[in-house]
């Protein structure tokens, strides 16, 4: 689907914009991105070549703000701040999301967007931040919202801080929402990754291989416990480990759980496939993030994976910036 360029459209400028989920969210509703900014020089790449070539490498912090905008996104690094990171109060990234203001004192959006993880919304920076913008005249309104109930074949639920000097942007959830499974998900994909389109998953080592044969659909490393003991790492029996080492399986006829940039690895999730003994492939990770299949990615597995795990789902995307456009 190729992103509308209208003249008439209001103009987006994006701060982390990462590879470009969200920027092309609001390209297809009718927004015009006038610039981006991103220091991932590989997530760049892969925003250039399917949102557009205004996006700019660098530190966000050390651009000076230019230009005009009526929308400014930012969707700051989330991992600071989220439940499975270390959540150290000293992490230099917690003070990331503070840039915004920098950029509304310069270019006076009329709306701003802010996507993070709903931990953010709990953190000492949020409050500093919405405190400031508060005094600049917006009006701070924080929303959290699921991808699933806009049709992503997904549980993710992310927060949006919408700050706005007019209407108040309603983001509608509907009450009969699209309930996708992965099966629907990946629907016309090859049954098995071919190396085409992103359709790629590495193969598992010997030992991953093994563990995978005895985990069922649905099932996770205490299968592995339970019915082949010597396949078990030392450390599983400690309780303590239950986050880190999952080994989970997928359903068919259910969401996949959050999507992350660990994707390819089975033991930071529940990303091994249903019925097959390897992890889900870059291209089943992207359709379960509504991502289009000519979406072309840039970078070697990790990173693309990196990419794929830090975006917001397009159909969560397009529903925000419909808000907003509808608001302006």
């Amino acid at each position: 689907m190729a992103a509308k360029r209208l003249k008439t459209s209001p103009i987006v400028q994006e701060l982390f914009s990462g590879a470009g989920f969200l920027g092309y969210s609001f390209a297809v509703e009718g927004f015009q991105i006038a610039g981006a900014v991103e220091i991932d020089s590989i997530a760049a790449a892969t925003y250039r070549r399917n949102v557009g070539d205004h996006v700019m490498i660098n530190d966000v912090r050390a651009v000076v703000p230019s230009g005009t905008c009526d929308v400014l996104c930012c969707g700051s690094p989330c991992q600071s701040h989220s439940t499975l990171g270390k959540k150290d109060p000293n992490d230099p990234r917690h003070l990331l999301s503070l840039e915004v203001v920098k950029w509304a004192k310069k270019l006076m959006p009329k709306t701003i967007v802010i996507e993070n993880v709903p931990a953010f919304l709990d953190a000492p920076v949020w409050r500093i931040l919405s405190r400031r913008l508060r005094r600049m005249g917006y009006h701070v309104e924080p929303i959290v919202l699921n991808a699933f109930d806009f049709g992503a074949a997904q549980q993710r639920v992310r927060s949006f801080t919408l700050a706005f000097k007019g209407r108040r942007p309603s983001v509608e959830v509907s009450t009969k929402p699209p309930k996708r499974t992965v099966r629907q998900a990946w629907e016309g994909l090859p049954a098995k990754p071919n190396g085409i389109n992103h359709h790629y998953a590495p193969f598992p080592s010997d030992l991953a291989l093994a563990r995978m044969r005895v985990i069922p659909p649905g099932g996770d490393k205490r299968d592995v416990m339970r019915n082949a003991p010597h396949l078990a790492a030392p450390s599983w029996w400690n309780l303590r480990s239950e986050i880190t080492d999952v080994w989970g399986r997928m359903g068919w006829d259910e969401p996949s759980n959050t999507i992350r940039t660990c994707l390819l690895n089975p033991s930071k999730g529940r990303y091994i496939h249903p019925d097959q003994d390897r992890v889900i492939s870059l291209r089943e990770a992207a359709r379960l993030q509504t991502v289009p299949d000519d979406w072309v990615f840039s970078g070697l597995p990790t990173q693309i994976a990196r990419q794929i795990g830090n975006g917001v789902p397009i159909v969560l995307g397009r529903a925000v910036a419909k808000a907003v456009f509808e608001a302006l």
